[in-house]
């Protein structure tokens, strides 16, 4: 751990904002010594109200003014002999980042560039703490079961997130080519007192204090994590005092919440009928499902948190009703879509049948809350339906497999929905298969590891929980409900052996049991395999070294090679989804059951498949083989390496086309035209 860091002279920017005016507040309360220097333009989320508690102290004095202006951000840092910055000031609202994203790039990129350039010029700057969001991770798998650490790949999915991720590179940049002392820092959502009601908690508040409707956007499932203020402004402190430079800290919570069941707490805390008083709305363009932090790294540091969930929203949802006409008429951010307030020209209708209901007191709003898409009540009110001929429910939405279903469902114009429920969790699965109502469920969740297998070995309880527990959880809640389960399992459970020896085209057989136990991954998949061998409403689908036709997707088999430094040249079985997948859907047509090689007749080798790559797409590409006693000295868990016996499956389906014959038309071929295309352009 780094020695404490004590500053001297610190310029918070953002700090009229709802966190950076806890951290300001903390930090004058608790370190009379420090001086505070805020920079705000008091835009339309800030107040000074927000400082009241700090303003009479000496060591604090307030600016305002715009980061963007470099004249002025130089002549702060050097008359006010600022050796600490902690910058908070940005655009952070994500609807209004989809309808004004021109504004979030000036802010939070060319503001924070601002910034920078002016602690390259002055040479003082002792530590640069820059905020930035959890967003900057993309969308995080439903069955993770690990979150995004600090090294994680930066993946954003909106213009908002996008800002941050590119402020987070012009950091990480300055601090290596001029050695600017920067500390970034990820956070989950934040909530608690003077939050501006754009945001889910305080408007949800607002708008249950006078018995308005609270909106949801989509469904309702869409995952957050959530940390009171003040447990957010205690880990800025310790990152300020004992963060080390040049490093990145998380600043989450592993304890998760859907966001209907937020609007529902709040419903309680007001003594309202969640069912009467929720209603969906139209969705963002897109919400990512999922942000999943490893904060590990922080706790190292000391912080942990300390408020629970029941009491931080118990003390928010108290000083809103003893603040209400904190921030003035709040009448359009409390719209289900505030940023169309920003286009000029667009007005959002949005159905409903009293007025009354369309906003916050008595205060004009020509937008009405959608009163067509109800609440999903409890089964006890479900109006009965006519079950449809065909309807699935998937598991896996985030995940390879899961995601290709439901384009392949949409191709198809099967019916589909995603499950909002995680595999071990009884109840949600169970509200999952009332609201849908399938007629088969399929299941491609599961925990693979990150990057690979070897993360297994490490995480031996989490693995067990999603590839056993949850896995025999969903199978026996579809038996209880009549209801055919396709598994998407693997075929990694065998190995060469004397009885299936390498080239000989003696096969595993279905029947079979496994053999490999060299990975923790494989044993947990072996387990469940074998025990649902008592279900007969589950069909078990043995997927091998999947393969698609898109090679940019780091899943993909053929794209995974391509990258390695060296590879091992085995034969094998293999999976090429784009032909399978739809064989897939046609099994659960037939209402198939048992166990099935989902894998092409035949083997294929390493070399093999290289060597294609190299005929059809790059005949620049070259590769180096290693042995296996090589590749272990590399990896932590040994890998399975087999061949499966897929006649049951050829039978069934004698269209189906051997793995080299696949290969080349599902995957090569039509890449080999995009290549083509792509040098000719």
């Amino acid at each position: 751990m780094a020695n404490k860091y004590t500053p001297k002279n610190i310029l918070i920017t953002g700090a009229a904002g709802f966190i950076a005016s806890h951290v300001c507040n903390r930090l004058i309360r608790n370190y009379p010594d420090y001086k505070i220097v805020v920079l705000d333009k008091l835009d339309y989320c800030s107040s000074l109200k927000n400082l009241d508690r700090s303003r009479s102290s000496p060591n604090f004095k307030f600016i305002k003014g715009d980061i963007a202006s470099a004249d002025l951000v130089h002549f702060i840092l050097q008359t006010e002999f600022i050796d600490t910055i902690m910058h908070f000031a940005a655009q952070t609202h994500v609807d209004n980042s989809f309808g004004n994203s021109f504004e979030f790039t000036k802010n939070n990129i060319y503001g924070t560039h601002v910034l920078l350039e002016a602690c390259k010029v002055t040479g003082q700057i002792k530590r640069f703490i820059h905020v930035s969001t959890d967003e900057v991770y993309g969308e995080t798998d439903e069955d993770a079961v690990v979150g995004n650490h600090e090294a994680s790949q930066l993946l954003p999915t909106n213009p908002y997130s996008a800002t941050k991720a590119g402020a987070e590179m012009l950091v990480m940049a300055y601090g290596r080519s001029y050695g600017l002392p920067v500390i970034t820092t990820r956070g989950n959502n934040v909530y608690g007192t003077n939050q501006f009601p754009e945001k889910l908690i305080p408007k949800f508040i607002l708008l249950a204090m006078n018995g308005k409707i609270l909106p949801i956007h989509g469904d309702g499932s869409n995952v957050r994590s959530y940390l009171y203020c003040e447990d957010v402004a205690e880990a800025f402190e310790v990152i300020l005092h004992r963060g080390e430079v040049g490093h990145v800290y998380n600043i989450g919570t592993k304890k998760e919440r859907r966001v209907f069941d937020v609007a529902r707490d709040i419903c309680r805390l007001f003594n309202l009928d969640p069912e009467s008083q929720i209603k969906f709305v139209e969705n963002r363009p897109f919400n990512d499902q999922r942000y999943f932090l490893d904060d590990q790294k922080l706790k190292s540091l000391g912080w942990y948190e300390r408020t629970t969930w029941e009491e931080g929203l118990k003390k928010t949802m108290e000083w809103y009703v003893s603040n209400p006409d904190w921030w003035g008429d709040v009448s359009g951010a409390l719209l289900p879509h505030p940023r169309m307030l920003m286009l000029p020209g667009i007005e959002r209708q949005f159905n409903a049948p009293d007025s009354s209901n369309s906003g916050l007191g008595s205060a004009p709003v020509t937008n009405k809350f959608n009163q067509s898409r109800m609440l999903v009540p409890s089964p006890k009110h479900n109006i009965p339906s006519q079950k449809p001929s065909l309807k699935f429910l998937i598991y896996g939405r985030t995940g390879w497999i899961g995601g290709l279903l439901g384009k392949l469902c949409e191709k198809q114009g099967i019916p589909f929905e995603y499950g909002k429920g995680r595999l071990e969790q009884r109840s949600q699965l169970l509200d999952d298969i009332q609201t849908v109502k399938p007629t088969h469920v399929f299941n491609a969740a599961g925990v693979t590891g990150r990057p690979n297998v070897d993360w297994c070995e490490t995480h031996k309880p989490e693995t067990i929980r999603t590839n056993v527990v949850g896995t025999l959880t969903l199978a026996d809640i579809c038996r209880e409900h009549d209801l055919l389960m396709i598994n998407y399992a693997t075929g990694c459970i065998f190995e060469y052996d004397a009885t299936h020896p390498l080239g000989t085209g003696v096969s595993f057989k279905e029947e079979d049991k496994p053999n490999f136990t060299g990975s923790f991954y494989s044993k947990t998949k072996a387990v469940v395999e074998e025990l649902l061998r008592e279900f007969d409403n589950v069909c078990t689908l043995r997927v091998r070294m999947p393969i698609s036709s898109d090679l940019s997707n780091p899943r993909n088999f053929i794209t995974k090679i391509t990258r390695y430094n060296k590879v091992v040249d085995i034969s094998n079985s293999m999976t090429i989804l784009d032909e399978l997948l739809p064989v897939s859907i046609e099994m659960a047509k037939r209402n198939l059951r048992g166990i099935w090689n989902f894998t092409n007749p035949g083997v294929v080798s390493h070399n093999e498949i290289l060597q294609m790559y190299k005929d059809y797409i790059d005949p620049n590409f070259n590769w180096v083989n290693f042995s296996l006693q090589e590749q272990a000295k590399v990896i932590v868990a040994p890998r399975s390496n087999n061949e499966l016996d897929a006649s049951k499956l050829k039978n069934e389906f004698p269209e189906l086309l051997s793995i080299k014959d696949s290969l080349i038309k599902y995957v090569f071929e039509p890449n080999r035209k995009t290549f083509a295309w792509e040098l000719s352009n």
